[in-house]
């Protein structure tokens, strides 16, 4: 009587033992009664009748996914090497375990062949230098076509652009030459807004005797505190203008004519 009664007992006691799930706050249960989908279970505390009902775990937490090296031809012909990680997670548990069979591995290779094809629809120049943008490309297409997937792409991030040695000798040499155009550039700019500077300084010293008096006076200074054995003598200026008005003054006189005073003499 007593083993008629334990008997059932432990077995019940089993079975519900059995029964019992324990979800985490990040983790959620896909129920299926009988190969249906039942309900989407969690956290807590559910039970779960063997047999009758199976229950597939669901992570809701952000998973990290390093995309391996792809070997990508750019727009302009050039052989690279690329790595990325992908940031996701999974935001419907239903379609995450009923629409895909392994979600994880799918976002993987979609990953790696999406990356291969946004990539080689740019330059090279574009793949080092416009990193964001082409993230945020890559990051939008996948989070397009794993929405079906109950998966929601948050980012992704290419890390490593890889070069064999003759391209990044190339990149080199290119970047040291239009380091070199652009000294070139801001050089000539330089000498032109001096050459404009000291041609707005010669009309204002042209048309200003004074300043142009004392800008003499400040080159003998600057001269005189140099250590050189140059001797200078202080020319006045004023001194100058009447040897040159002089000079004008002879330049412009009328020439004697020596054969009409010649010839008035003999007259006389």
């Amino acid at each position: 009587m007593i083993l008629a009664l334990v008997v059932p007992l432990a077995l019940v006691l089993g079975l519900l033992v059995l029964s019992i799930r324990v979800l985490r706050e990040y983790e959620r249960g896909v129920v299926f009664f009988l190969g249906r989908f039942q309900a989407v279970k969690g956290p807590g505390l559910i039970l779960v009748i063997p047999v009758i009902q199976q229950m597939v775990r669901v992570d809701l937490r952000l998973i990290t996914l390093d995309v391996p090296s792809q070997d990508v031809i750019s727009q302009d012909n050039v052989t690279v090497r690329v790595n990325a990680v992908l940031y996701f997670r999974v935001v419907d548990p239903e379609k995450a375990i009923i629409q895909v069979e392994d979600y994880y591995n799918a976002t993987s290779q979609l990953a790696q062949t999406t990356l291969r094809s946004v990539l080689g629809k740019h330059d090279l120049d574009e793949m080092l230098s416009e990193r964001d943008r082409l993230n945020d490309d890559i990051q939008s297409i996948l989070d397009s076509q794993t929405d079906s997937w109950g998966i929601k792409v948050a980012n992704v991030e290419i890390k490593h652009v890889d070069l064999d040695d003759t391209m990044i000798r190339a990149i080199a040499r290119q970047a040291e030459a239009e380091r070199e155009r652009r000294a070139k550039v801001i050089h000539a700019e330089g000498e032109l807004q001096a050459a404009a500077k000291l041609t707005e300084a010669a009309d204002v010293l042209s048309g200003s005797p004074q300043a142009l008096q004392l800008r003499y006076l400040q080159t003998m200074s600057d001269m005189t505190n140099k250590n050189a054995s140059t001797v200078i003598f202080p020319f006045p200026f004023d001194l100058m203008g009447a040897f040159t008005g002089a000079a004008g003054a002879g330049r412009k006189a009328p020439p004697r004519d020596v054969a009409g005073e010649r010839t008035g003499g003999g007259g006389a």
